[in-house]
């Protein structure tokens, strides 16, 4: 859906490896969150006459003419990171367990404060954000000491959490948990937090592992992330399609766990890379 964002970059790193190193070409297409703009970018691929679609859908709901026509063109896609609205119409989906995520980040909040108001930074565009939402707002349903007061979209861009955080800031006295869909999202809350002087003073949780956040993990800037593996999605994502290519039936569906990263639970020795 974008590639100004680590995370996605990595994916793309490994499903060039593989095609290199079968001696194929991987063409990369950059929407920057525009689905009308990936729709077009899907129908030129097609008239190229690529063998093999991969697609982070920039808006899970509406990329369906765009699917309908590569399956009409005889063209496999694979999707990855998050899902499409109709399975029917990609040979894979190779995701991480993206409710679970959200579920980790909600236990370990219930572990750390007994209650609070909540604040989530989510991208209702793309079905992963929905799914992490669902499984924090599922684990904390229960515990009414829990409030969520504040809801803003931010499309998991950092510059667009950042003032959208800050607005939240200033509509509501007390803010003591951030939930954002992403790391970048996270990184967008801190910067506002600090800016407001309330660094320390608000638990916030992200998904992804980005190196970055680890370090602020350890530095006690940041709380918590699940971290997905993007080296592995694109590994996965690339076995499936040569699958496909040899003729081969893929997995549907592929759903890769996710592993809280808390202070204690990130190796110091690899702090600087992707788990």
């Amino acid at each position: 859906m974008t590639l100004n964002n680590p995370f996605y970059e990595v994916i793309d790193e490994e499903i060039r490896r593989a095609a290199e190193n079968h001696g194929d070409v991987l063409l990369s297409r950059d929407p920057a969150l525009n689905v009308g703009r990936q729709v077009e970018e899907v129908r030129h691929l097609i008239e190229d006459g690529v063998s093999l679609i991969f697609i982070n859908p920039v808006d899970w709901q509406n990329m369906e003419p765009a699917l309908r026509e590569a399956k009409n063109a005889g063209v496999p896609v694979i999707a990855i990171d998050t899902d499409v609205a109709d399975a029917s119409y990609v040979a894979s989906t190779v995701v991480s367990d993206n409710y679970h995520a959200g579920v980790q980040c909600a236990e370990d909040l219930l572990h750390r404060l007994p209650g609070g108001k909540i604040a989530l930074l989510q991208h209702s565009q793309a079905r992963s954000s929905i799914d992490r939402m669902q499984g924090f707002k599922d684990t904390i349903a229960s515990h009414d000491a829990f409030e969520i007061v504040a809801e803003a979209e931010c499309l998991g861009q950092l510059e667009i959490a950042m003032p959208a955080m800050e607005k939240i800031l200033a509509d509501h006295e007390q803010i003591d948990v951030v939930m954002a869909l992403n790391d970048p999202a996270a990184m967008g809350a801190v910067a506002a937090l600090k800016n407001a002087g309330k660094s320390g003073d608000c638990l916030v949780y992200g998904v992804d592992g980005v190196p970055e956040v680890k370090e602020m993990i350890l530095a006690g800037s940041l709380t918590a992330t699940a971290g997905q593996s993007p080296r592995q999605i694109g590994r996965l994502a690339a076995e499936q399609a040569y699958r496909i290519l040899s003729g081969e039936k893929a997995e549907t569906l592929i759903k890769l766990p996710t592993r809280l990263l808390t202070k204690e639970t990130i190796d110091r020795n690899n702090s600087q890379g992707w788990d």
